[in-house]
């Protein structure tokens, strides 16, 4: 059982499509999103210092990878038919594995992202919600 956890948000203005979606998030929009980071240490063990991890370290490896990839950008599933139109006239476009809903993007930061950011700190994201607005959310993870 695991006892102590500790959070972090970073937000992040993106945009994105919903391909397939049967309402108005079919069409290009954006969000002000806000990612929560919920993180554990392997071992169920506090550091020496009495933390689990320390909060920059979340900073410099998580938020930071979201400025670096997601914010400001505007994310495009491979099978989204607008992809390769999209690329060829605007930098900003980001090729994702998935469908960029909030669900996916949530899976894909605690499946691919953290275990590549996080490696060799014994800390595992066990969590992330997404906050497209103040009352909608999707989360993943246990």
């Amino acid at each position: 059982m695991v006892l102590h956890k500790v959070h972090r948000y970073h937000d992040i203005s993106c945009g994105h499509r919903v391909y397939g979606h049967e309402g108005k998030c079919r069409h290009l929009h954006g969000h002000n999103y806000r990612v929560h980071f919920t993180c554990v240490a392997e071992s169920g063990q506090l550091d020496t210092l009495g933390r689990v991890i320390d909060f920059g370290e979340i900073k410099s490896r998580l938020c930071m990878w979201l400025e670096d990839n997601w914010d400001h950008h505007f994310l495009m599933g491979t099978e989204d038919p607008m992809l390769a139109s999209l690329l060829k006239i605007d930098p900003t476009v980001v090729a994702v594995p998935f469908n960029p809903t909030a669900e996916n993007m949530a899976e894909y930061l605690v499946e691919v992202v953290a275990p590549q950011q996080l490696k060799g700190t014994g800390i595992k994201l066990q969590s992330v919600r997404i906050e497209e607005t103040m009352k909608c959310s999707a989360s993943y993870g246990e």
